[in-house]
């Protein structure tokens, strides 16, 4: 027998907002990896590492001025698991 636990979240203005926020930062970061791993496979090169892709995605993209708002998000949280 299995046990399940089903929760209904009610956010406010601001904790939507946020959450909004945060998995809209995570989608620009999947979005970025999959472009990767894409441009990586039809140049015909070796598969990407996640720990590499991580580093190329996240690390190097909060260097450059259009991602410098990744900045406000721990990597940890941007970063699909």
């Amino acid at each position: 027998m299995r046990l399940r636990y089903r929760y209904r979240l009610y956010p406010d203005a601001a904790q939507r907002q946020a959450l909004a926020k945060a998995f809209g930062c995570a989608r620009v970061v999947f979005d970025d990896g999959l472009r990767a791993r894409q441009a990586t496979y039809e140049a015909g090169l070796p598969y990407v590492s996640d720990g590499e892709l991580s580093k190329r995605v996240i690390t190097e993209a909060k260097q450059t001025p259009e991602r410098a708002w990744l900045c406000e998000w721990c990597s940890s949280r941007l970063w699909p698991t």
